[in-house]
């Protein structure tokens, strides 16, 4: 119990919203609801936790002699802001990513790991850690509810929290899961933007934008407009779920808003270096290219037509198949005049189908 009680002073002094305990015993409903998304593409072949939920759900898969896991929910809001009303030339990022905002979690939890070491046990931080389906833990552990969202809310912090794990073989008594549901709230499926949420607690990846954004390959022509001025993640339903309100309301706007041309004229490596903390394919600028030339289709104008024009005969068939796209969406006669080109010289079948289309 003085363990127990030594870190959640550790944890709360740190700023931890909620914490608690629980076993290293297996998720098996957490298992076949994994393999169930990934069996019917819910999934969309996203890595993490999917890769292998026989692992990600069974922590003494990773470690042998694990017996509890200490469970955190650190907040990031109102800390991250908000990125104001949409603007002209800018795109916004979600409040999870507009610093690195996993450090004090990783913080919190490396001092609690540290206490168990000195207290004689073996200890190890899981953050964001593909070995450790997060959630899960934090709802046996009762920091925490499952959501309609899928996010797990957080009394007094609603969705807007990271969590994260110390496994230990330390045997630390288990807290209570909590009873608490959302009920008959379900405010989070119609914000989502392209109905990704398609029953309460069940998600398709397929359809949602923050996965969409930082997966590989072309961005599915059916969901382009529903991106919006989005660069990188979505906070739509987690901006309508009530619980989080207190937080939201004391977000600062200003926070979280990137110029889009100035990204588009960086190179590799100060993409790289503005945003190490993104998780994007091998770390490529050229995904975030692709969602910068979408948002810049979705809300640029006659000022876009240059540089988008330009990244219609970049190298990479890929930007140059979402730069035709944009001016498709621009539609002056500037932009169909470089879509005529493209119809007629790009080598790329993918690309001139893209050109056809916008013209049409």
């Amino acid at each position: 119990m003085e363990l127990r009680e030594r870190i959640g002073k550790l944890l709360t002094d740190a700023g931890c919203v909620g914490f608690g305990f629980t076993t290293a015993e297996p998720f098996p409903e957490v298992r076949v609801r994994l393999a169930d998304a990934v069996a019917s593409g819910r999934s969309a072949g996203l890595p993490f936790t999917f890769r292998d939920p026989a692992t990600s759900t069974d922590p003494g898969a990773s470690f042998p002699w694990a017996t509890s896991l200490a469970v955190a929910a650190m907040p990031y809001v109102p800390d991250s802001g908000s990125p104001g009303p949409a603007s002209p030339g800018t795109a916004r990022i979600a409040r999870f990513a507009t610093s690195d905002h996993y450090r004090p979690l990783r913080a919190a939890l490396g001092a609690v790991a540290a206490l168990l070491v000195a207290a004689g046990h073996r200890a190890e931080v899981l953050v964001d850690d593909a070995r450790l389906v997060d959630r899960a833990a934090a709802v046996r552990a009762g920091v925490g509810w499952a959501g309609s969202s899928t996010l797990v809310l957080v009394p007094g912090a609603g969705p807007w929290v990271l969590l994260g794990s110390v496994v230990t073989d330390a045997a630390l008594a288990p807290t209570e899961a909590m009873r608490r549901t959302c009920g008959t709230c379900t405010a989070c499926l119609p914000a989502c933007p392209t109905g990704a949420i398609i029953a309460p607690g069940v998600l398709d990846a397929r359809r949602c934008l923050s996965a969409v954004l930082q997966s590989p390959g072309w961005i599915p022509s059916e969901v382009r407009v529903a991106v919006g001025d989005r660069l990188y993640g979505c906070d739509d339903c987690l901006e309508a779920c009530p619980p989080g309100d207190r937080l939201l309301a004391a977000a600062v706007p200003g926070k979280g808003r990137v110029d889009v041309y100035r990204l588009l004229a960086a190179d590799d490596r100060s993409l790289r270096a503005g945003y190490p903390h993104f998780f994007v394919p091998r770390h490529e600028g050229r995904w975030l290219r692709r969602n910068a030339l979408v948002v810049l289709g979705n809300t640029g104008g006659g000022d876009a037509v240059g540089v988008l024009a330009g990244y219609a005969a970049h190298p990479d068939p890929m930007l140059r198949g979402h730069a035709v796209w944009a001016l498709g969406r621009v539609a002056d006669a500037r932009a169909r005049a470089v879509l005529g080109v493209v119809t007629r010289t790009d080598p790329e079948p993918d690309v001139v189908a893209e050109a056809v289309a916008a013209l049409a």
